[in-house]
């Protein structure tokens, strides 16, 4: 067994789609990266490959690449999860938590927890997917921004 955790953290800007856990949420801002900059695969990718020490999703994609602008994360999961299974692990479970004072999130947990089991391989049972607010504190407080975390507990195949 390997035990794995992920943080991440993205701008809220104006002209970009807010995209979480694969889902498209309607906001009048997203987030800003190289990629489509969902905050939550991104931490469950680095919880992934923090699992098998292979480093980060900066060393796989790095945001200097013109391959991975604008790419679907979902894309980049799924890669992930090629990484993993080649080191002869796969998801066990994962628990993740979105940190968002605007919008609510809890709607899209569903779609988002259907997705990120799809790709890994997985059972949705196997997959959690939490949203809390920071109650105004703060940068996701003041709607600055977005982060999330996740911790993932990685089986032998």
């Amino acid at each position: 067994m390997k035990i794995g955790i992920g943080y991440d953290v993205h701008a809220l800007v104006e002209g970009r789609p807010l995209i979480l856990g694969g889902v498209r949420i309607e906001h009048p801002k997203g987030l800003l990266g190289h990629s489509d900059a969902d905050v939550l695969l991104h931490a469950i990718m680095d919880a992934l490959l923090g699992a098998c020490a292979l480093g980060d999703i900066g060393r796989h994609f790095p945001d200097s690449e013109e391959q991975y602008k604008g790419i679907s994360s979902l894309q980049l999961l799924a890669r992930v999860e090629e990484l993993v299974r080649g080191k002869g692990y796969k998801l066990g479970n994962l628990d993740s938590i979105i940190i968002a004072q605007k919008p609510k999130i809890n709607p899209y947990i569903p779609e988002m927890r259907e997705n990120i089991a799809r790709v890994l391989k997985a059972e949705v049972e196997q997959v959690s997917i939490k949203a809390t607010t920071t109650e105004g504190l703060g940068f996701e407080g003041r709607e600055e921004g977005i982060s999330a975390q996740a911790v993932v507990c990685l089986l032998p195949i």
